[in-house]
């Protein structure tokens, strides 16, 4: 399978359900040919809504039709709808209305648009409201499970985070989405690797190289951000001893604090779990590259994540 952005399995599978879910309604902000929900709207012209460059305009009429029954889809670039946090927290959170916030062109992988294009807080953002889901498919045969899943059985808030680039397919047919638990695609007892989104083959091939030299290591997919996979989580920490977390992100709220928070704290029903913790991510400014250019400088490729946890083991 070629490598494909999970954006396009995105407006693939929105324009497929929205002939069996008479109450899905999408809204985006003057950028849907790059969301790809035009592919919805030339399908459901009456059920989708061109808001212009308004994005928090957009944000509470969702949170208004939702409040009527329906299933509503807001989208635009990810740094340009979760910067509307005051509407967020306010008309869609707060009133624990069924909207999923999609941000495409998510981290530095959206490459030469550059820094103002960058969705590097986002996560941190909206992990920090008390009811609301964060996903990050890792290709695109998740991307359309997840889209499944928010249409079939979710409800209440969500944000869809997704990819401008094209990723590698990691699952095969088979693979079916799980929300709420992490999705072990590699065993391993001697480090443990915890990516999201477009950084998870980076961790597979990082994985496969440790591997021929001794190193037994697992990998995991986080798909779900929030809520996190906490008893998974522990599980996996107590088999490796140690933890490597990968995302595309900023380095403070993203994954890898959430992964830190929940080590410490555990929870009602899982103990606090003390391991080494070390986080790949962005702890500068993002900037204008090509995509793999921004993964090679931040060690969110294949290579930076091998050499990254090479000097984990080595300090640990």
């Amino acid at each position: 399978m070629n490598p494909r952005a999970t954006r396009d399995a995105f407006g693939e599978t929105l324009e497929r359900l929205g002939a069996e879910e008479p109450r899905i309604v999408v809204l985006d902000a003057d950028l849907s040919e790059s969301t790809r929900s035009f592919r919805f709207g030339k399908a459901f012209p009456d059920r989708f809504f061109q808001m212009g460059i308004a994005e928090a305009n957009m944000l509470g009429t969702a949170a208004g039709l939702a409040s009527t029954g329906k299933i509503a889809f807001c989208c635009s670039f990810s740094c340009f709808v979760t910067s509307r946090f005051d509407q967020i927290k306010v008309s869609v959170a707060y009133n624990n209305a069924r909207v999923t916030i999609v941000g495409t062109h998510a981290g530095c992988g959206v490459g030469p648009d550059g820094y103002t294009q960058m969705a590097l807080e986002d996560v941190a953002l909206l992990r920090s409201l008390p009811n609301m889901t964060v996903l990050q498919p890792a290709d695109d045969l998740e991307a359309t499970q997840v889209v499944e899943h928010l249409i079939r059985e979710h409800s209440g808030p969500c944000f869809l985070r997704l990819t401008r680039q094209k990723v590698p397919r990691i699952h095969d047919e088979a693979y079916r989405f799980q929300f709420g638990k992490l999705d072990l695609m590699r065993e391993g007892s001697d480090l443990g690797i915890c990516a999201t989104g477009a950084t998870v083959h980076g961790a597979l091939e990082a994985a496969a190289r440790l591997s021929d030299e001794g190193v037994s290591c697992a990998v995991a997919n986080i798909h779900t951000i929030k809520p996190l996979d906490q008893e998974g989580l522990a599980s996996l920490a107590a088999q490796c001893g140690r933890l490597l977390v990968v995302e595309d992100h900023g380095v403070t709220g993203g994954l890898g604090s959430a992964v830190c928070e929940s080590l410490c704290e555990g929870g009602p029903e899982v103990r606090p779990t003390p391991v080494p913790v070390w986080r790949v991510a962005l702890r500068d400014f993002g900037e204008s590259g090509s995509t793999e250019d921004l993964f090679a400088k931040h060690h969110l490729d294949g290579k930076g994540i091998y050499e990254e946890a090479r000097r984990f083991l080595e300090r640990a």
